[in-house]
């Protein structure tokens, strides 16, 4: 039986720190490319919600990448494209999908605030806050323990990324 060293113990809590960061920001990739979609869509009276959304994320992105070259990393760059869950031809799915990418960066927030200490944890911690609040707004409702891994396994989408395209 072999045991770990404190420093192995701690390369491998930095490396699933890193992991998680890098999730976060594939996340925050997808989203920022999803609510470019939502923007054409979304009605004039939901518009500057959908830019603040976007503002957001793209925010979150740019520290995210900071804080993988901080972890020592590259950070992840984004796709060329990626598949929607569901086609979005009204106004009606334009909030769906919001409410869907809201959901899935809540669920890699709450990966990252279960691996993640510090500072690092309380921006993950009030991230998610901020995307279980945007859900509630673009659904009109809320979900329990929003960023759950079993909220998100359960929501992941039945298709499959294809070409350059990535999934959101």
């Amino acid at each position: 039986m072999t045991t770990e060293t404190p420093t192995a113990a701690r390369k491998a809590s930095e490396d699933q720190t890193l992991a998680a960061v890098q999730a976060a920001l594939g996340a925050e990739h997808a989203a920022v490319y999803g609510y470019g979609v939502v923007g054409g869509r979304v009605g004039a009276d939901r518009r500057g919600q959908a830019r603040e959304a976007y503002d957001a994320h793209r925010a979150r992105r740019d520290a995210l990448a900071r804080a993988v070259r901080d972890l020592g990393g590259r950070p992840e760059a984004s796709a060329a494209a990626y598949a929607l869950p569901f086609p979005v031809p009204d106004e009606a799915a334009a909030a769906r999908l919001a409410a869907e990418l809201e959901d899935r960066v809540a669920g890699v927030y709450g990966d990252l605030v279960r691996s993640a200490e510090g500072e690092l944890r309380r921006e993950a911690a009030a991230a998610l806050r901020e995307a279980a609040v945007r859900a509630v707004r673009w659904r009109g409702g809320s979900v329990a323990f929003p960023g759950l891994a079993e909220r998100r396994a359960a929501a992941s989408p039945s298709g499959s990324p294809s070409g350059t395209a990535d999934t959101l």
